[in-house]
């Protein structure tokens, strides 16, 4: 087995051929610079390795999952440029991590305990499969409170997991999605009781990694993920146009302002932001 290097945001764990990846950003794991750049690099580092053979992803902090792109981007739009060398055309660096943990040869799994928005919700789209915990686990595309979409890979994503009008109703309702309406829309795969979900999870992790030699790669060949390469380009075109306006300058500040990236302000991150457009 290869030797996993340390990251500043990630903390991970090897056995019996999975991965266990867990995210450790606080506050609340937003997703900036430090945590995409650790990310981008352990999915290249094992990306190679035959000894791992699936990924799951979990949080530190049992509150929250990825709680969204860092809203701070607002006076650093170019933050992220770093990744542009290693971005496809026509891909933004948002869009580009999707597709990254979609084309990684190992299957990659959320185990999500808490609370994923934004490109935080985004992350748990783009993974082969996702479990949530009743009661505790909660999932919202709330960009629209913000003046803008969804815009990293979020519109295509959800429209690969549920009906149309449904991916309308997460973008346009902007509102929190417990365990149990996510799985019946799609979202992830199973809504478990809480005190069930880590057993269930190595349950089904150590189980996949103990296939026979390629029955992974022979799966994820003959279920590839869609081509959405035009799909994102829309998106962006999209979201970009709506980032350059003032409004949404104004909501995102504002959100920063009445305390959005802080532990509290994220319990009821919709209400805030539904307070400042009122306001």
């Amino acid at each position: 087995m290869m030797t996993i290097p340390t990251y500043s945001t990630l903390h991970i764990e090897h056995d019996q051929g999975v991965a266990t990846v867990s995210i450790n950003n606080p506050p609340v794991n937003v997703l900036d610079v430090a945590l995409m750049s650790d990310i981008r690099a352990f999915l290249t580092q094992v990306r190679d390795d035959p000894q791992t053979r699936v990924i799951v992803f979990q949080s530190a902090d049992p509150e929250f999952f990825i709680a969204h792109v860092d809203m701070t981007l607002i006076d650093e739009p170019n933050a992220f440029d770093q990744f542009a060398k290693d971005v496809p055309n026509g891909l933004n660096p948002f869009q580009a991590l999707g597709e990254m943990i979609q084309a990684q040869p190992q299957v990659t799994i959320v185990k999500l305990e808490g609370l994923a928005r934004g490109g935080g919700a985004e992350f748990v789209a783009a993974v082969d499969m996702a479990f949530a915990a009743i009661g505790r686990a909660g999932l919202a595309q709330c960009e629209a409170l913000m003046g803008i979409i969804p815009g990293g890979g979020g519109t295509q994503y959800l429209s690969q997991h549920m009906t149309r009008g449904r991916a309308l109703e997460v973008i346009l309702g902007a509102d929190l999605i417990d365990a149990l309406l996510a799985e019946r829309y799609g979202w992830v795969n199973r809504a478990l009781p809480a005190n069930e979900l880590d057993a269930f999870v190595h349950r089904i992790a150590t189980n996949i990694a103990a296939l026979p030699e390629g029955v992974i790669a022979a799966a994820k060949k003959a279920i590839p993920p869609a081509d959405l390469s035009e799909d994102f380009l829309r998106e962006h075109k999209a979201w970009a146009g709506l980032f350059a306006r003032p409004a949404a300058e104004k909501l995102i500040r504002g959100g920063l302002q009445a305390g959005a990236q802080t532990k509290v302000g994220e319990q009821d991150l919709e209400q805030l932001l539904r307070d400042l457009s009122a306001s």
